[in-house]
């Protein structure tokens, strides 16, 4: 249970999609105007993350690893399928994200309007297929371990684009020098966001 909960802190914040590895920038900047749409993004990222990684992770484990193929028959035990990941992986990233849209277009279809095109974008989010390559890499041992890693990465993109929000409708009261409005401040607060977020690294579990 321990090494649950330390893989699911490192997801939200020391190992956070956009302040530690910069992943998911594009929308992340596009769509954080205002809370609302933020967080209506950040929540279907979150779901796009909790449904694919489990799925990946176990197409990775029992079709594409080296030698998983053996369990099925003894004659294809040498068989690697790991090239095949990249593509893959965003097969079904796309799939699930085509599912979000169905539905938010059924049951929200303001937030779907200002969304735009943001929300069939998911699909192309590198942090969506960044948490899949690292779970790969990181080689978790189980299912619960990946749906964690999963929890925390979402909850942790969440935090950010939703944290960005606040500031930037803050931001329009404020008096800024004109070349820095827009992405400029944006860029500059998310630098120092990052930089906070670096003190989390001091945790230990």
């Amino acid at each position: 249970m321990e090494q649950l909960v330390n893989i699911f802190v490192k997801g939200i914040f020391t190992e956070n999609m956009i302040f530690a590895y910069f992943l998911g920038m594009c929308s992340y900047l596009a769509v954080s105007k205002t809370v609302k749409t933020a967080t209506g993004l950040g929540v279907a990222v979150l779901f796009v993350l909790v449904i694919t990684l489990p799925v990946n992770y176990l197409l990775h484990r029992y079709v594409l690893a080296p030698g998983a193929l053996g369990q099925i028959h003894p004659a294809w035990a040498e068989t690697d399928l790991s090239f095949l990941s990249f593509i893959l992986f965003i097969a079904v990233i796309a799939a699930m994200v085509q599912l979000v849209e169905m539905i938010i277009e059924k049951y929200s279809p303001a937030l779907y309007n200002n969304l735009g095109i943001f929300l069939p974008l998911i699909a192309v989010n590198c942090a969506i297929l960044g948490a899949s390559l690292f779970m790969q890499e990181r080689e978790y041992e189980n299912i619960s371990q990946v749906i964690a890693y999963a929890l925390g990465s979402g909850l942790g993109w969440l935090l950010a684009i939703v944290s960005i929000a606040a500031i930037r409708e803050k931001l329009s009261y404020s008096n800024i020098p004109a070349p820095m409005r827009g992405l400029g401040i944006s860029f500059i607060i998310t630098g120092l966001m990052g930089i906070a977020f670096m003190s989390f690294m001091g945790i230990r579990f």
